[in-house]
């Protein structure tokens, strides 16, 4: 369906540039936009400039956190274990398993993972900040680095490739989460009951 109106095709496309809406759901989105009322629409539109000016990545662990907290909350907790780090791709990821209310460690988000097909190499990744962490001038102590890739190629190909840097380091024993996670799936799309069990049930590398 095209419209005469500029205005509504250009805020379409700009809706179905979003991950997992099609053209049909970009059209609803623009039409619902279009029904509310100026003071809403300007409350959505600061809350989008909001975001995008005071959202930073955390200077050790790389998720998103207010310009005003960094290192973010997470990495600030001292209740946290200091000596376990999950490696995973995406902040969604994060968010993912701090539902399950079983994991206790730190974080590292990659941004990510190798796909030479997308022209994703390892520089285009957050591994070098990862390395800065385990060296003997991070911060922490990390004893466990848990690899929590997506079970794609990608993952996969991510995850041998950190293995092959991280083993070198010694003194830190690396595993990755158990494979109660189907093929081809993704973390934030797993429910939390799965992903405690592949946590629980994670395997030395």
């Amino acid at each position: 369906m095209h419209y005469t109106s500029q205005a509504i095709e250009t805020l379409i496309t700009e809706f179905a540039k979003l991950p997992g809406i099609g053209k049909k759901t970009a059209q609803r989105l623009a039409l619902h936009v279009l029904k509310e009322t100026r003071e809403e629409v300007d409350r959505f539109a600061s809350a989008l400039i909001d975001a995008k000016e005071k959202i930073i990545y955390c200077s050790s662990c790389q998720n998103m956190t207010d310009m005003g907290q960094d290192p973010c909350a997470i990495c600030t907790n001292l209740k946290r274990n200091r000596h376990l780090v999950c490696v995973v791709e995406s902040p969604s990821d994060v968010i993912a398993f701090e539902k399950t209310n079983q994991y206790r460690g730190l974080y590292h988000v990659l941004h990510g993972v190798i796909s030479p097909l997308d022209g994703v190499g390892p520089n285009d990744l957050k591994i070098r900040e990862l390395l800065v962490r385990l060296g003997k001038d991070g911060d922490e102590e990390v004893q466990e680095i848990i690899l929590a890739m997506n079970p794609t190629v990608e993952g996969e190909t991510t995850t041998l490739h950190l293995t092959k840097l991280i083993r070198p380091l010694g003194g830190i024993k690396l595993t990755r989460i158990a494979r109660g996670i189907p093929i081809g799936s993704e973390l934030e799309y797993t429910d939390e009951a799965t992903l405690t069990r592949a946590l629980e049930g994670r395997a030395e590398v």
